[in-house]
């Protein structure tokens, strides 16, 4: 059955227990699209294809009649990782030769858990290398590239994994995220991508590229996909000394019950008046399809958050440094030259700048609270500009005007979503950021449905896939 990705996994599973398809079907459906696509796109380090298809056969042997198997929620479902996340057994390389060789012992929590859940892993995404960067050009393993456009980034650091899913070389992904490497990929992409709450899913087993700034999250087609997923992963870790425990609130349980009544804020201003005409008049047209789902849409100067995002640079490229003091200090060749460049800035951040950099984010955790004491969520755009050539491109240069709408969320903690809002003439994806207060990801996930049904962009395909069709699902036998 071609095109699988356009299917949510709720549907994809019904299929599989109405016995019109099977977990082998599904599974060999992605790895024809990686194989037919991947050459080009280099959305991935590490195929697993003879796993995934034996793992895929096993399940299909104990089929899907028992109360268990039927209540895991991802049974059957080839899920990919940005090469970040610890994988017992395989490779994995955080896109450096600095991890050229690494095979962990032990699958980061994140990865426990999906397994536990009945997900299939099909295998690792290419990244910017060490996740410090958000085009995606990497100089080990071949840049990602836009399946919109080939010639065009698809953002990082979790590029590969956007990419990935976008095409339906798997049906959906963990990325991370530290000044944006979740949503700007999913942006650039046109796909669905959530940074939860800082806390909110456990970081063991996941390389860290900042302490104090990394979060963990879903990227899919579907905002119901992403909220499937971040049921599976979200909760308290009691190894990991990140992880806070605070009741989740089941992010399907009002998915589709609307925004009417809500008080939204869109973000104006300065600060965000800096984007490309496009990105702006579909940011504009989405706070009016808010107002017609019955929200009440308020327009407010948010320029302040320009302070977030460049405190959020400057703690990223410090707490880099520290992370990878060792690495830098003996091994600084086999470091990609982007990379290099921002190490050796956040290494040469004074105490006081870093300091200041932190604070900055005390104050900015406060006056956000202060904010959605007001707002149920707030609209932004994802990023100011479309997808930029891969030829020429400056990743330190692109890192800094990439972020600009991402970056203040991940210094304050607070949940962010991407979802799909239009193409610009040159049709190529635009993302909105839906923006919630601390530990809302259901409120937020739940807005950003209400939106995607309206909007109804999700049957749009790249160019690269138009050859192909989809169809029904055939039925087996």
């Amino acid at each position: 059955m071609d095109f699988l990705h356009a299917y949510t996994i709720l549907e994809l599973q019904r299929l599989l227990r109405e016995g019109e398809l099977t977990c082998l079907e599904i599974a060999a459906g992605c790895l024809r699209q990686i194989q037919d696509y991947d050459k080009t796109i280099h959305a991935f380090i590490t195929v697993l294809g003879d796993a995934v298809l034996e793992e895929a056969r096993q399940h299909d042997l104990a089929g899907m009649g028992s109360d268990r198997d039927a209540a895991l929620p991802l049974y059957g479902i080839p899920v990919g990782l940005k090469d970040l996340f610890a994988t017992r057994g395989v490779l994995t390389t955080a896109g450096s030769k600095l991890f050229a060789d690494h095979v962990p012992e032990e699958d980061a929590c994140v990865v426990e858990k999906l397994k536990a859940a009945g997900a299939l892993l099909i295998g690792k995404h290419n990244l910017h290398e060490i996740a410090l960067g958000v085009t995606n050009i990497n100089p080990h393993y071949g840049p990602s590239r836009n399946p919109w456009d080939l010639a065009r980034i698809t953002g990082g650091s979790s590029g590969g994994s956007a990419a990935a899913v976008l095409t339906g070389m798997c049906l959906a992904a963990l990325g991370t995220d530290t000044g944006g490497s979740i949503r700007i990929p999913s942006a650039l992409c046109g796909i669905v991508g959530l940074k939860p709450t800082c806390g909110r899913v456990s970081l063991r087993g996941v390389l860290p590229l900042s302490w104090n700034l990394d979060h963990a999250g879903p990227l899919a087609r579907r905002v119901q996909d992403v909220a499937l997923l971040y049921s599976v992963i979200a909760g308290y870790d009691p190894h990991d000394p990140a992880s806070v425990d605070v009741a989740i609130e089941d992010p399907l349980a009002h998915l589709r019950h609307g925004v009417r009544g809500w008080r939204v804020a869109l973000a104006v201003g300065k600060f965000f008046e800096a984007a490309d005409a496009e990105i702006l008049a579909a940011l504009h047209a989405a706070a009016r399809a808010f107002a017609e789902l019955g929200a009440r849409v308020e327009q407010v100067d948010l320029s302040w958050l320009e302070a977030a995002a460049r405190a959020n640079g400057q703690m990223t490229q410090g707490d880099a440094a520290a992370v990878h003091r060792e690495r830098l200090a003996t091994r600084p060749r086999e470091i990609g030259a982007d990379v290099l460049r921002r190490l050796e800035a956040g290494a040469a951040l004074s105490s006081t700048e870093y300091a200041l950099a932190r604070r900055t984010q005390v104050e900015m955790r406060h006056r956000l609270s202060a904010f959605f004491a007001e707002y149920e969520i707030l609209l932004t755009p994802t990023v100011p500009v479309p997808a930029p050539l891969i030829e020429g491109a400056d990743s330190v240069q692109q890192a800094g005007q990439l972020t600009r709408f991402t970056a203040p969320f991940n210094l304050t903690g607070v949940p962010a979503l991407s979802v799909p809002c239009g193409f610009t003439g040159r049709g190529l994806p635009i993302g909105l950021q839906i923006v919630g207060r601390m530990w809302s990801e259901a409120a937020v996930l739940r807005a950003g449905q209400a939106y995607e049904q309206a909007a109804a962009l999700w049957h749009t395909i790249p160019e690269i896939e138009r050859a192909r069709k989809p169809g029904p699902a055939r039925r087996r036998g």
